[in-house]
């Protein structure tokens, strides 16, 4: 993810998102760089509006809870102990 928040910050600066600048990003940062991954980034976001994408993501809607379920039953008010389901029972 540093490599995408490095990217990010560069956009927000007006700065190129170029292998140089990234790399020093994240070495400003103290991220041990893998060049393999500045080359891979750089060359996805080439064609990308990072300001489209980041107002889009920020559209779609959180993730709700599951739909309600059913009615829940009232638990049984019997006696715990005559049915032997006390807590009184897991120690002997």
């Amino acid at each position: 993810m540093e490599y995408v928040y490095a990217a990010l910050i560069l956009n927000e600066t007006g700065a190129e998102i170029s292998e140089s600048n990234l790399t020093d990003v994240l070495e400003a940062a103290g991220v041990d760089v893998e060049e393999s991954r500045v080359k891979a980034l750089v060359a996805a976001l080439e064609d990308v509006d990072i300001d489209e994408a980041v107002e889009q993501a920020a559209a779609v809607p959180a993730a709700t809870g599951g739909a309600a379920g059913g009615e829940v039953e009232p638990e049984d008010d019997g006696d715990d102990e005559a049915s032997g389901e006390g807590l009184g029972e897991l120690f002997g």
